[in-house]
């Protein structure tokens, strides 16, 4: 699943941190996840806590869901989708390739499908808390 890989990922970004801030323990991890990634959180998590090595079991993950917005490009309109206006295959098409969007989605204001995602597309590293 998707979500596994996000999760190996994500661990091996915070272990990149651990060593090249020197942090002997990290205490707290913060996670953001654009609302378009459309990830299943629970999985997300359960794939995050099995994977986790020893030096990072006492972590605690903290997440952030980002709303998407998008932005015309033809009239400047701003707005933000509503899950309920794409069926699950094409949220799961969306999950993979976020870029796929501009083949569903279109500008409510004049139909373009010429748009930006301003926010709300990945899953990042917000922070690491952590000790020497």
């Amino acid at each position: 699943m998707h979500e596994w890989a996000l999760a190996e990922a994500l661990i091996s970004t915070v272990t990149k941190v651990l060593k090249s801030e020197r942090l002997g323990k990290i205490l707290e991890i913060g996670v953001g996840i654009g609302e378009l990634q459309d990830i299943d959180l629970e999985i997300f998590k359960f794939a995050l806590m099995q994977l986790r090595p020893d030096y990072l079991k006492d972590a605690e993950f903290k997440f952030k869901i980002v709303k998407t917005r998008l932005r015309c490009r033809v009239c400047g309109h701003e707005w933000s989708p509503r899950k309920d206006e794409l069926d699950e295959g094409v949220r799961e098409a969306i999950h993979f390739i976020p870029e796929i969007s501009h083949a569903y989605l279109r500008c409510p204001r004049c139909g373009s499908i010429d748009f930006d995602i301003i926010e709300g597309r990945g899953v990042w590293l917000e922070y690491v808390k952590g000790k020497r």
